[in-house]
């Protein structure tokens, strides 16, 4: 206790420079501690959507419904890129169940209860009230929703309008262990977990024992005249180790208050796809615990680690002694991290590449985090190999630069760590994204939208087609249903479009003619017996209709996997009468597979018409809204790197500038020219910046191409990000040498380098 009174005793009269210091440690450690907690606290977030999803999911009674029960029926809809999720309850007279959370009581028939985002969107489209059959009564409250921006409704409603659909059920209660539908899947989320990990907690844990560490050459100095003084080496340690733990304590505590009011603000605003309660991101006491003891704890290791050689070596201290070279250990586990690592990548050259199964599952994190780990551990290694290298030159300016670097390898070591991790996080960050694009995207080019016709107006369907991210469209043209009709000849349907519409919305035509009558047949399906048919279309007040034949000439197609295109006859437009439309059928759009184009379209056409029941062939919008909550936590992730590389680079970058003043003083004292202190200083970051941003960018696509062999998607090798992290290390190097032109002044001042 002594000695951790005298090191604050120390700290608050030690001069401007010390409390300068230690407002730097307390500022920095606030912004580790802010970003730590967000980390943390994501999960903590998806859980509680989760949990609110599951709690107001209903419970049914298996098989047919009992009369007198309670009926609920579900139907989820997309509107434009949002699920549009509705909920009809049918109330009865035998044992009526609960009401759901959000609500105070079940709809009674007519009654309408919504969610508050879906109340200001049907102020906006009126025409979405056509959905939810009744008067809205109310709002649902929090409780009984996953966010803020969810479309959601219970709606009231009498047996005999859900009686006639399968998924009826009878109503046992609302209540659920879990969500029909979570956020993010189980295992993509413990990936997620893995992704956001290395990307914060790695650059953090980096960043926080930067701040532990300020000022290292001159605290040596102070703790050694200390130990001269009779101070025991442990008491030496606890002495250095008083000033980081106060200062992370402090830090820890303005840390929280910044992510509470973080978490405020951006709970109000809300993320890409992702919205919650300012409650879903309260501090929870796990993450309180890890930030308050946690980060103390860890700031009392550095601290005593970094005493250990003054107090060892307290002459070797004050007189400036050359420290040891740095040891091997660091590059065993980066040769360990990489042997894993490639030997995985390596499984992909073969027939059976790994998967992600058994002990895979434990080794490829294992690799990626000796790797990333052994990356940091060693910088100082081979700055040490390379100052001792290039040490040797002619050059004065190479050779002052690269003498202080064989001097002082840590010193380097700590400005330009946290921006490599961070080139090393994205890179494996990337292949996150390569991966989940590969699950949830159609691994078709094309992606078809349907709409029933009967459900759209003249109008509606103009601008439908004039959407300007289609690439195509069409029209189905479906003949009446006959229940009398006999035989095994089904009844032609037609599709309405010109044969440059029908190329781009399959993969391949061959002996299409426009204005020709043409019969479709795709090789690589049965062909079956298809008759004539007639097709009644609508002209204005009008009723008429056309004759269907199937004729002999044929055109052979291949279309995608998943597609709406089975129509056996093609029919040229320009036979249908000016003006007229189907009475029954449905217009198919096209796009591009690209998510953020899929989005784009789903919320134009949801502008244009929000009643109608559109199909996004082959695709989940669940699915849609999960990538996008992905890739905007992995978006949080990389700023939350990029702040704190930069921030590490910053604070350690001043520090160093500080510590530096005596040498460069006497520099300039002996002749030196303010220009070539510069490229000393900026040769001293730079240089050793570069090496580690070469090796970050190939242990980090080493690490990305073991996580996708194993993820046992068809990508293995990103070479398309390639360029990306090649301009993102570029603009580190850029960033670094601005940040170290100014750290040498114009002006001398002789008393800095006085001895202490």
């Amino acid at each position: 206790m002594k000695e951790f009174l005298l090191g604050l005793r120390l700290l608050l009269g030690s001069g401007r420079g010390t409390r300068a210091r230690f407002l730097l440690m307390t500022v920095g450690g606030s912004l580790g501690v802010c970003c730590l907690a967000l980390v943390l606290t994501i999960p903590a977030i998806l859980d509680a959507r989760d949990g609110r999803s599951g709690d107001r999911s209903p419970v049914v009674f298996a098989g047919k419904p009992e009369q007198n029960r309670t009926l609920v029926l579900e139907r989820s809809d997309p509107h434009g890129s949002r699920p549009f999720h509705r909920v009809f309850i049918a109330p009865g007279s035998k044992d009526t169940p609960a009401p759901p959370p959000g609500l105070d009581q079940l709809p009674a028939p007519g009654e309408v209860f919504v969610s508050p985002a879906l109340a200001e969107q049907l102020d906006r489209e009126p025409a979405l009230k056509g959905l939810l059959p009744g008067r809205v009564q109310g709002t649902v409250s929090p409780a009984g929703l996953t966010d803020p921006n969810e479309l959601y409704a219970y709606v009231g409603i009498t047996p005999d309008k859900v009686t006639g659909f399968e998924s009826t059920r009878a109503l046992r209660g609302f209540g659920k262990d879990y969500a029909a539908v979570p956020t993010v899947e189980p295992s993509t989320l413990d990936i997620l977990r893995f992704t956001l990990g290395t990307l914060v907690l790695l650059p953090l844990a980096v960043f926080l024992s930067v701040c532990a560490r300020l000022s290292a050459a001159s605290r040596n100095r102070r703790l050694a005249a200390l130990r001269l003084l009779g101070l025991s080496t442990k008491g030496t340690q606890r002495v250095n180790a008083a000033e980081t733990v106060v200062a992370a304590v402090f830090g820890a505590l303005l840390g929280l208050a910044e992510f509470w009011l973080l978490n405020q603000v951006m709970a109000n605003t809300g993320l890409p796809g992702l919205k919650w309660y300012p409650d879903d991101g309260a501090l929870s006491p796990v993450t309180l615990a890890i930030c308050l003891l946690g980060c103390p704890a860890l700031a009392w290791f550095v601290g005593r680690a970094s005493a250990r050689a003054a107090a060892a070596n307290p002459l070797g201290a004050r007189r400036t002694a050359a420290p040891r070279p740095p040891r091997m250990w660091g590059g065993l586990l980066l040769v360990t991290g990489l042997g894993i690592v490639i030997g995985y990548c390596a499984t992909g050259l073969t027939d059976n590449p790994a998967q992600s199964t058994g002990v895979n599952t434990l080794l490829v994190p294992l690799g990626v985090l000796l790797t990333g780990f052994g990356l940091v551990l060693t910088m100082p290694l081979l700055s040490y190999a390379l100052a001792k290298r290039l040490a040797r030159s002619r050059s004065l300016t190479l050779n002052l630069a690269m003498r202080r670097n064989e001097v002082e390898p840590g010193s380097a070591m700590r400005v330009v760590t946290g921006l490599v991790l961070l080139v090393f996080s994205a890179s494996l960050a990337q292949g996150v994204l390569v991966e989940e694009d590969q699950i949830l995207r159609p691994s078709s080019p094309s992606q078809e939208y349907t709409l029933s016709l009967s459900g759209l107006s003249t109008q509606q369907q103009h601008r439908l087609r004039e959407i300007p991210e289609l690439r195509a469209h069409a029209m189905v043209m479906e003949p009446p249903f006959d229940p009398e009709s006999e035989g095994p000849a089904i009844p032609a349907r037609a599709l309405v479009a010109t044969c440059g519409q029908l190329e781009k919305m399959v993969v391949r035509v061959e002996g299409c003619v426009d204005g020709e009558v043409l019969h479709l047949v795709d090789p690589d399906l049965p062909e079956e017996t298809i008759a004539g048919s007639t097709i009644r279309l609508k002209q204005g007040d009008r009723r008429t209709s056309i004759k269907v034949d199937v004729p002999d000439r044929k055109v052979a197609y291949a279309g995608h996997d998943v597609t709406a295109i089975d129509a056996p006859v093609l029919y040229p437009p320009s036979r249908i009468p000016a003006g007229a439309v189907p009475a029954s059928g449905s217009l198919i759009l096209a796009s591009t597979s690209d998510p953020e184009t899929v989005r784009t379209v789903l919320d134009r056409i949801g502008a244009i018409a929000p009643t109608a029941d559109v199909d996004p062939v082959g695709i989940n919008i669940d699915a849609l809204q999960q990538i996008t909550v992905i890739e905007t936590l992995l978006a949080v992730g990389m700023i939350m790197g990029l702040v704190i590389g930069a921030a590490a680079f910053l604070v350690s970058a001043t520090d160093r500038a500080v510590e530096r003043r005596p040498q460069v003083t006497a520099l300039a004292l002996i002749g030196a020219r303010p220009r070539v202190l510069r490229l000393v200083q900026c040769l001293q970051v730079v240089l050793p910046l570069t090496l580690g941003l070469v090796l970050a960018l190939v242990t980090g696509k080493l690490a990305e191409s073991s996580y996708l062999v194993t993820g046992g998607g068809e990508v293995f090798w990103d070479t398309a990000g390639v360029p990306l992290l090649a301009l993102a290390a570029v603009s580190v190097l850029v960033v670094a040498v601005l940040g170290t032109l100014p750290l040498v002044g114009r002006r001398i001042n002789p008393e800095l380098i006085r001895r202490d």
